[in-house]
């Protein structure tokens, strides 16, 4: 069964040229080497320009948990650190059909 996760995070005023870049070289990097990820894909509110969201589909539990041990998850992460306003809101959810 596919996993999804909706990720909500929310970017301190100035910074969204720099999340971006980094959000989208780590998207790349997600795309290229995680076979089990069916899409990851950053969208950004049209009512709120500091909040995005990112929609990922992952084949299983197991892919999911194997994207968050990259080492280039953990680096985006920790560059990330410094222009998002709060933690991220995870939500998991299992597909159905």
């Amino acid at each position: 069964m596919a996993v999804g996760v909706i990720a909500t995070l929310k970017i301190q005023e100035g910074k969204n040229a720099e999340f971006e870049k980094t959000f989208l070289e780590l998207a790349e990097k997600v795309r290229a080497n995680e076979a089990g990820c069916n899409f990851y894909e950053l969208h950004v509110s049209k009512t709120d320009p500091q909040e995005y969201k990112v929609l990922e589909q992952y084949a299983t539990a197991e892919d999911l948990a194997k994207h968050g041990q990259t080492d280039y998850f953990k680096a985006a992460n920790g560059a990330l650190a410094s222009v998002v306003a709060a933690a991220p809101q995870i939500e998991v959810l299992d597909s159905v059909g």
